[in-house]
């Protein structure tokens, strides 16, 4: 009797399926993920701190030109004319105004002693710093 049971045959139960695991791509492809937006994070903070630090030639000489003083005429002749030059090539209109002041500041250089700037150098020296930025 005991040969009986065990030829029985199961009709009502499926054999074991094979079940398709996708949870290690998901990981593989989370830590791609994540590496790619770990390097974009350090890439920009590398860039930022490189370009923090730059020395901008155009910044400084800017700056020096609006600090030039004045009533020491043939320094500020000289200095207009040396930190001017950064900004020349701006736009032609800029060329042009350097050009101009340049040819202005000639009367105020190479002279033992000059005489104050007149009002019309003053007022071509005041546009052209404002004409000029970073």
């Amino acid at each position: 009797m005991d040969n009986k049971i065990t030829d029985i045959p199961l009709h009502d139960i499926k054999p074991l399926l094979e079940i398709k695991e996708y949870s290690f791509y998901y990981l593989l492809g989370g830590s791609i993920l994540a590496l790619l937006l770990a390097c974009g994070i350090i890439f920009l903070i590398y860039r930022y701190v490189k370009n923090r630090n730059k020395f901008n030639i155009r910044k400084e000489n800017l700056k020096l030109l609006k600090s030039i003083n004045l009533k020491d005429t043939k320094k500020a002749a000289y200095d207009i004319t040396f930190y001017g030059v950064s900004f020349k090539d701006d736009s032609p209109k800029h060329l042009q105004m350097y050009n101009d002041l340049v040819s202005r500041l000639q009367d105020y250089k190479y002279k033992q002693e000059v005489e104050p700037m007149d009002k019309e150098t003053l007022e071509y020296i005041q546009l052209y710093k404002e004409m000029c930025d970073v």
